[in-house]
């Protein structure tokens, strides 16, 4: 039988999302991540002028917490949103005005969906 989650509950586990995806460096991980220019690790701490160990810390807190999740092609560790909340969060925002031709910090990477 499956447990049915209380309006406390859903709501304490939303705020535990929007607390996570709440850094500037997790958001930026985010936004690349979402418009699929550099969703491999590599590409990532690269675009982002980050280093690898400080963006595959926060991937991996990310990851922890089920918002994205990778997968293996060939040899690259691909990541994608898996959350169907935080992917709406994150679309939502690349669409707002104030992201218009703008780009994440230290990238090249624009803030707004093609």
């Amino acid at each position: 039988m499956k447990k049915t989650m209380s309006c406390e509950e859903i709501l304490n586990l939303f705020a535990q999302k929007l607390k996570v995806c709440g850094h500037p460096m997790r958001l930026q991980l985010l936004i690349a991540i979402a418009q699929g220019e550099s969703s491999c690790v590599t590409e990532l701490w690269r675009c982002l002028g980050q280093s690898q160990p400080v963006v595959s810390q926060h991937l991996a807190v990310l990851k922890d917490q089920n918002i994205v999740d990778s997968k293996i092609e060939k040899n690259k560790r691909i990541y994608t949103i898996v959350d169907p909340f935080i992917r709406e969060i994150i679309s939502l925002m690349l669409k707002d005005e104030l992201l218009k031709d703008k780009e994440l910090p230290g990238s090249k990477i624009p803030c707004n969906e093609k």
